[in-house]
């Protein structure tokens, strides 16, 4: 299957402050993630933050507010962000088919809403070096558990171009940018 800008959105999961610092390998992960999120904002790609107890684990971090563009975000308790009906809801009135998603942690929140996101008809996109956990064996857990749920699996970069399609024009320009 190969994934197309029109047909995709991204939900970008729970990178929220006293959350992100803890993941394993952070640095690498934040940077990875500010550029899929960019990368797809040049490419209109419509997106959803949202934040896990916002009351307890804070705001996102600001890299991901302004790589997308916005400070709007959705509050949620639930593991899975398909199970908020307000989250559910926004997400089916993309009337997008591919799910792109990021964020933290790897094997709780980003699992469970990418499972649920293919239980209701999605096509969920994992981008592998956008997930986090804060031990590199849950975050390979996960990776395992998509695959066997027939979960496609991908990179940032490689995302990135295969929603370019070709090489030419501005937004190749801007994600080559990026991605140097």
């Amino acid at each position: 299957m190969t994934i197309a800008a029109k047909d995709s959105m991204l939900m970008i999961v729970d990178y929220q402050e006293r959350l992100l610092p803890a993941m394993h390998d952070c640095e690498a992960l934040s940077e990875r993630s500010r550029i899929l999120i960019e990368g797809l904002a040049i490419l209109d790609v419509p997106m959803i933050i949202t934040q896990q107890y916002t009351k307890g684990l804070g705001m996102s971090v600001p890299f991901v507010f302004a790589a997308a563009g916005t400070d709007v975000y959705m509050d949620k308790t639930e593991f899975s962000a398909m199970r908020n009906q307000q989250i559910a809801q926004t997400v089916s009135s993309f009337n997008k088919k591919s799910v792109i998603v990021c964020g933290i942690e790897a094997h709780i929140c980003v699992l469970q809403t990418c499972l649920d996101l293919k239980e209701q008809g999605f096509s969920p996109i994992l981008v592998l070096d956008c997930i986090g956990s804060r031990k590199r064996s849950e975050k390979e857990m996960t990776v395992i558990r998509a695959q066997q749920e027939g979960i496609t699996v991908t990179s940032a970069e490689s995302l990135l171009f295969e929603l370019l399609g070709e090489a030419g024009g501005e937004a190749f320009k801007q994600i080559s940018k990026l991605i140097k």
